[in-house]
C-alpha cells in the first residue's frame, strides 16, 4: 500500500489530478478500497487493490504527461495565430492612424486591442509557469475578440457616406 500511495503522490505531483482526473481518481477510490480490505481482515483483497492503484497510479502519470503536452502543444499554436491576428490588427490600425481617421472612431479599437494584449500576456505567463489549463482557458474567444477589434477598425475606415447605406 506504501508503493501504491507513493505513485498517487507522483501522480498528482505531475498534475495527473488535472490532466488524467479519471485514471487518477480511480487510482485513490483502489488506495482506499485496499485501506477498508485490511480493516476489514481480508489481505488477499486489500493486496489486489493496492496492486491495482499502483497500477492506475502509473497509468495517471503517464496520461498525465501526454495531456499536458498535448494541451501545450494547442496553446502555443493558439499563441502563435493570435500573434498573427494581432498583428494584423495593429497593422490596420496604424493605416487608420495614418490616414487620419478621427480618434474618437478609433479609440474603443485601441482599448480593446489594449485588453487583448494584456490577457495574451497572462496567457502567456501561465504558459511559462506551466499552467496550461489555465492560459488555454484565457485564451477562449480571444480570436472573436480579435476579430471584433478588426470588424471596428474596418468600420472607422469605410467612408461617412458608406457608412450611412448600410
Amino acid at each position: 500500500m506504501d508503493q501504491a500511495q507513493g505513485a498517487i503522490d507522483a501522480a498528482r505531483a505531475a498534475g495527473a489530478e488535472q490532466y488524467a482526473t479519471t485514471e487518477y481518481a480511480a487510482a485513490t477510490s483502489s488506495l482506499q478500497s485496499a485501506h477498508d480490505a485490511v480493516a476489514a481482515g481480508d489481505y488477499r483483497l486489500a493486496l489486489n487493490h493496492a496492486l491495482s492503484s499502483h497500477q492506475r497510479a502509473q497509468n495517471a502519470a503517464r496520461e498525465t504527461a501526454d495531456s499536458k503536452a498535448a494541451v501545450r502543444a494547442g496553446v502555443e499554436r493558439t499563441l502563435v495565430e493570435l500573434d498573427m491576428f494581432i498583428g494584423e490588427a495593429e497593422a490596420r490600425l496604424a493605416t487608420a492612424q495614418r490616414a487620419r481617421v478621427a480618434q474618437r472612431l478609433l479609440a474603443e479599437p485601441v482599448m480593446a486591442l489594449a485588453t487583448i494584449r494584456a490577457d495574451l500576456q497572462e496567457a502567456r505567463a501561465a504558459v511559462d509557469s506551466g499552467e496550461y489549463v489555465t492560459a488555454e482557458k484565457g485564451l477562449e474567444g480571444m480570436r472573436g475578440r480579435i476579430d471584433a477589434v478588426l470588424a471596428a477598425i474596418a468600420d472607422a475606415t469605410t467612408p461617412q457616406s458608406a457608412r450611412r447605406r448600410r
